[in-house]
């Protein structure tokens, strides 16, 4: 399983995504990490004895693409134990489906247009006082007579 030893590192893999991209010369790739050109060389080494990687001399200049064959094997082999995280996506979409029905049955309906509050009332006038009444002017004339005496 040389093939899986070399896919457990993340750097590696990195490697791979850019090769996918198309056939790269060794100082590209090391260009694209932080680690020195002698790390990046280990690194394509690895993958070049796990099959991974092809090389191929270019005057001074050594150009790395995939070799999809190992790559076929390893989909193969996984493609064995798709169905036990194929049932559970597929279970996994239904619930998201029926998460968004609720949501939207629980979303309250478009409101309607308020209707206008009514008016209040405006505060009635009050009615003049009837000549001999008890308005309240008569009770101040009865206690300023009062007062006089």
């Amino acid at each position: 399983m040389p093939v899986f030893e070399a896919l457990a590192d993340p750097t590696r893999r990195r490697i791979l995504e850019l090769l996918a991209g198309g056939e790269r010369s060794a100082g590209d790739i090391a260009g694209e990490f932080a680690i020195s050109r002698p790390g990046v060389s280990r690194h394509l080494r690895v993958l070049r004895e796990a099959g991974l990687v092809r090389v191929r001399g270019e005057g001074q200049r050594r150009l790395y693409s995939v070799d999809p064959a190992p790559l076929a094997e390893v989909e193969a082999w996984v493609g064995r134990y798709r169905g036990f995280w194929a049932q559970r996506l597929d279970a996994l979409d239904t619930e998201l489906l029926r998460g968004r029905r609720l949501r939207a049955d629980a979303a309250p309906a478009e409101p309607e247009p308020a209707e206008p509050e009514p008016a209040e009332p405006e505060p009635a006038e009050p009615e003049p006082a009837e000549p001999g009444g008890s308005g309240g002017t008569d009770d101040q004339e009865h206690h300023d007579e009062e007062d006089r005496s």
